[in-house]
C-alpha cells in the first residue's frame, strides 16, 4: 500500500483527491491538510508516508519554502507539486527546491494517480507544459527569459499574481496571510524589477509572459 499526504488549502480539491484515493484499495491517505504548518504538525499520523502532493499557494509557508521543511525532516518522502502556477518561475523553484514531479491541478485524477505510482518507480510526473518549458530551458536555441521575471521572488510572484486578478491591497494581505504593509514592500520592489512604475505596467507585463 502506498501512503499519501495532500496539503492544499482549497478544501473542495482536498477532500476529492483524499476520497479518490482512499477509494482505492491499494492507497492510504491518513493526511490531508492546508498548510505546511499543520502537515508537520500531523506527519506522525503516517510514519511510512511515500508521497506528499504539495499545493504552492498556501496560508502561512509556501509550498516551495515547505519543500526545504519536509525534506530536511524526511529525505525519503517524495514531493510532487500540485498547483496552478505554470510560470517558469514557480516551475523551476520548485524544482530547485527539490521537488520531485510537478502536475497542474487540471491533471485528471487517474493521471494524478500514476503520477504518484510512477514516482516511487524514480519516475518524475511532470504535467506536458512543464515539461516543454524544462526542455526549452535545456535547450540553447529556444532560451528566453522574460525581463525581470527571473528576479522575482516566489512571495512577489504571488503578489503579482494577485494584482493581476485587481485585488485591493487590503484584499491581497488576507489571501496571503501577510500585512498591508508587507504586500507595499513586495510591490515595490516587483515595480523595481520589472522596470515599471505602477501596477497596470506591472499587471501588463504579467500578463504577457
Amino acid at each position: 500500500m502506498l501512503n499519501i499526504a495532500i496539503v492544499e488549502d482549497n478544501k473542495v480539491i482536498r477532500d476529492g483527491i483524499e476520497t479518490y484515493f482512499n477509494d482505492d484499495p491499494s492507497f492510504s491517505c491518513k493526511i490531508a491538510v492546508d498548510s505546511v504548518e499543520e502537515f508537520l504538525k500531523n506527519v506522525s499520523l503516517s510514519p511510512e508516508l511515500d508521497v506528499v502532493l504539495l499545493d504552492i499557494n498556501l496560508p502561512g509557508m509556501s509550498g516551495i519554502e515547505g519543500i526545504h521543511h519536509i525534506k530536511h525532516q524526511f529525505q525519503n518522502i517524495s514531493i510532487i507539486m500540485l498547483t496552478i502556477y505554470k510560470d517558469d518561475k514557480h516551475v523551476f523553484d520548485a524544482l530547485k527546491a527539490g521537488s520531485d514531479g510537478y502536475l497542474l491541478k487540471n491533471t485528471p485524477l487517474l493521471s494524478i494517480k500514476t503520477g504518484v505510482q510512477q514516482i516511487l518507480e524514480e519516475g518524475a510526473p511532470i504535467s506536458p507544459v512543464i515539461a516543454k518549458k524544462v526542455i526549452n530551458y535545456f535547450n540553447p536555441q529556444k532560451q528566453h527569459k522574460v525581463n525581470g521575471f527571473e528576479k522575482l521572488s516566489a512571495r512577489e510572484i504571488e503578489v503579482l499574481h494577485a494584482l493581476s486578478k485587481g485585488l485591493a491591497f487590503k484584499n491581497i494581505a488576507n489571501e496571503l496571510f501577510i500585512s498591508i504593509d508587507t504586500v507595499r514592500y513586495h510591490t515595490k520592489n516587483i515595480y523595481k524589477k520589472l522596470h515599471v512604475n505602477s501596477k497596470l505596467g506591472a499587471v501588463k507585463k504579467y500578463l504577457s509572459m
